[in-house]
């Protein structure tokens, strides 16, 4: 069963890096770029903390995300443990931020579901972490 939350969270901090750098760069996609460019305008318009008068720039906004989304997913997948314990966090942070921004903006539930089954996967890796230990046998 271990193998299987390691594959996920390898599997789950490669997602993260990718996307991260969908965001930061239109070398892998460049529609998809221009999409996440018009997307984080919308985004930065409903952004949680505007409302005490941090509103942030959309273009900035992206790349922050993406950064954040880059280191965090590869700390995820590969470093030591603390370090994915506290990418785990982040990026959950990161996910209930999309999917509150989505809700915001009424978008249709198909849409919400990528983010909200990130959050999922997330929060059963951060569970895993944190379950009872083991019962000693007795022989």
């Amino acid at each position: 069963m271990a193998a299987a939350f390691t594959a996920l969270r390898v599997l789950l901090g490669l997602f993260f890096l990718l996307t991260g750098a969908v965001k930061l760069s239109d070398q892998l996609s460049a529609d998809l770029h221009r999409h996440m460019n018009s997307q984080f305008e919308r985004f930065a318009d409903v952004f949680p903390l505007k409302e005490f008068g941090f509103a942030p720039e959309p273009g900035r906004y992206l790349e922050v995300v993406g950064w954040v989304e880059v280191v965090a997913g590869l700390l995820l997948a590969f470093g030591p443990q603390l370090l994915q314990e506290i990418s785990n966090f982040i990026l959950s942070v990161i996910m209930i931020g999309a999917i509150y921004t989505l809700l915001v903006l009424r978008e249709p539930l198909a849409v919400c579901a990528p983010a909200t089954l990130c959050l999922g996967l997330l929060l059963l890796l951060n569970i895993r972490g944190h379950a009872a230990p083991p019962k000693p046998k007795f022989e």
